[in-house]
């Protein structure tokens, strides 16, 4: 008998899903779980050659915590 995914703790849902590569419905519970794309970051930026310096400027500053 499987576990009831939906009331498990996030880590340890995680760690079952780590465990159990092929349990697709633990792995769905999962992605259902993750934070919707509304509270994500979206960087608009031209298709230019500035454009891409300025998205490499943004993740460089991203990557190493300055935003």
């Amino acid at each position: 008998m499987k576990p009831d995914f939906k009331k498990m703790p996030r880590k340890e849902l995680i760690a079952y899903v780590l465990a159990h590569r092929d349990d697709n419905e633990a792995f769905e519970v999962l992605i259902d779980r993750r934070s919707p794309d509304s509270e994500a970051t979206w960087y608009h930026f031209p298709y230019t050659e500035e454009g891409q310096q300025q998205m490499e400027e943004v993740f460089r500053r991203r990557l190493e915590g300055e935003i």
